[in-house]
Parts: structure tokens; C-alpha cells; sequence
């Protein structure tokens, strides 16, 4: 049976006869087709997400598989999350069938080996929640992972475009959503990989929120690594708490750099050591911290 990603479009049947506007219009207009499919899976997505704070809390790790298209959104979700959210290098682990290299260019049969997905997740432990990535929802290499996963007493959760997916067997957690046949018949870098990142961005994004690493709706845990991300760190500090930019500049030299004990020095009035060590006993949540020394959340 051909999956729905595989299947003709009727709509853009004649993409090939229209002028470069129209085939521009073609395309827009699936894609506005993706963030209601995207919703559609919410439910399904908070209940990863919960796992996903559950298996971090209990000392497990998060594991992305995909191949191509699918493995590059996966990689590329899990690189981000220590500039933007200080997250450590192991607590989102993302892997790529055929590795480093097939992430430029494609490397043949490395998708349809489930021994590659089952020896990739050899990592996994019962304490982690593993996440297989797959437009089409039956790819070999996704479905050794998911399988090895499972074995091994992990949570596991599939993504996927496909409302009948076959790997749903593999998986407690089933994300699917439904973005039909694509513009291009069988090109999933098109809606199904737009959903995917949009469902992996959801994802990262809710589980740092969970997880204490912002405050409102700041970034109050990146790391600067970059001019443009200083200066922002100063922008954070002087918008949550009204101090000026000097008392920014200086409260983040006195906390090395790190934005939440700065924020929190600057918000409580306490040394950036007592700061620091509410944080640590609020296990990172700025709220949590200001409670503790006594000062408005």
C-alpha cells in the first residue's frame, strides 16, 4: 500500500505548466496546510513531553532517531539546545543513520538497515525515551531503533506523516501528523519534513520550559557564544529586572558569565553566591529561587 507522503497531490498536478508565482503559490499553500495537522497531534505530543521530563528527572536521556531528512531535523534540534537553553551535550542525543557523513550527502542503504538502527541505540537504557523519526512511518532503520529501545525497557514515541503508521507497534507514543500527499510526490523534505520540525521545536522547546530553563518567557539559561548573544544576555538581564546596563554588565561579570545567578542576584538583592545556591537547591527554576530568598517571583 502507498503511504500518504508517497501519493500523488491532485492539487498540484499541473505544477510543472504554471508560471515560477504559481508553482510558488502551489507550494505556500500546502504548507499552510502543516500547522493544523501539527495541532491535531498535540495531544499525543504532551504525553512525550511528559515522558520526556519524567525520564530527565529520573536520570534517563532523550534519543532522536531518523534517517535523511528526518535524521538531519533531529540532529539539528539537538545541536540548538545548548546555545539557547545551556542544556548539557547528553540529555538530547540525536542519531543519524549512516552518521556524520550522511548528513551532507546521501549514503546508500543506511536508512534500510534495522542492525544500524539496533546498534545505534545500544546506548539506551530503561531510564530514557527514545523518538524515531519517520515521514512514511516504516523505515528499517527507525523501526531497529525503536525495537533495540524497547527491548531494553525504554519509553519509546514515534513521529511520523503517516495516520496508519506501521511502526506504531514499536511505539507507546504515537505523534502523527497527517500532512498528505506532498507537492512533489514522495519529497518529504517538503510538509512532512516542515511538521517535524515544527513538532521537534514543540517538543525541545515545552521539555527546557518543564524543565526550568527559562523564567517567563526569557532565556535566562543560553550560553553567549557569540557577540550577538552577549548582547542579548545584557537585553534579558536589564528587561526582567529594570536595572541598567552597567549593573547588567557587572552583575554577569560577578556571576562568570552565567545569565541565572546574575538574574537572580539582580531580582533578590542577595550575593550572587546565595543566588547561586538557591538555584541549585531550586534545581535551576529562577522561581523557585526567589522564593527561597524571599523575593517576588
Amino acid at each position: 500500500m502507498i503511504t500518504p507522503t508517497e501519493q500523488r497531490n491532485p492539487r498540484t498536478l499541473a505544477i510543472d505548466a504554471v508560471g515560477t508565482t504559481e508553482i510558488l503559490q502551489l507550494v505556500n499553500a500546502e504548507d499552510a496546510r502543516v500547522a493544523g495537522a501539527v495541532r491535531a497531534a498535540i495531544p499525543e505530543l504532551a504525553r512525550a513531553v511528559d515522558a520526556a521530563v519524567e525520564a530527565v528527572r529520573s536520570g534517563g536521556r532523550v534519543h532522536y532517531f531518523g534517517a535523511g531528512t528526518s535524521g538531519r531535523l533531529a540532529v539539528l534540534d539537538a545541536a540548538e539546545l545548548l546555545p539557547t537553553f545551556h542544556a548539557p551535550d547528553d540529555l538530547v542525543v540525536a542519531h543519524h543513520a549512516g552518521g556524520m557523513e550522511a548528513l551532507f550527502r546521501a549514503v546508500e542503504n543506511v536508512e534500510d538497515s534495522e542492525e544500524g538502527g539496533a546498534a545505534d541505540a545500544a546506548t539506551v537504557t530503561e531510564l530514557d525515551l527514545v523518538i524515531g523519526l519517520a515521514a512514511s512511518g516504516s523505515t528499517p532503520y527507525v523501526a531497529g531503533a525503536l525495537r533495540a529501545a524497547r527491548a531494553a525497557g525504554a519509553t519509546t514515541a514515534l513521529v511520523t506523516s503517516n495516520p496508519t503508521p506501521p511502526l506504531a507497534a514499536y511505539a507507546d507514543i504515537v505523534i502523527a501528523a497527517d500532512t498528505g500527499p506532498e507537492v512533489i510526490a514522495g519529497s518529504t523534505r517538503l510538509k512532512a519534513g516542515t511538521a517535524q520540525k515544527m513538532i521537534l521545536n514543540s517538543f525541545s522547546t515545552t521539555l527546557m520550559i518543564k524543565l526550568g530553563r527559562t523564567w517567563s518567557n526569557l532565556m535566562v539559561d543560553m550560553v553567549a557564544t557569540n557577540n550577538k548573544l552577549r548582547g542579548r544576555m545584557l537585553r534579558i538581564l536589564a528587561e526582567a529586572t529594570g536595572a541598567d546596563p552597567e549593573a547588567c554588565a557587572t552583575a554577569l561579570v560577578e556571576a562568570d558569565g552565567e545569565l541565572k545567578p546574575a538574574l537572580v542576584h539582580l531580582l533578590s538583592g542577595s550575593p550572587v553566591s546565595e543566588a547561586r545556591e538557591a538555584l541549585e537547591e531550586a534545581g535551576g527554576r529562577v522561581a523557585v529561587a526567589l522564593g527561597r530568598l524571599g523575593a517576588p517571583a
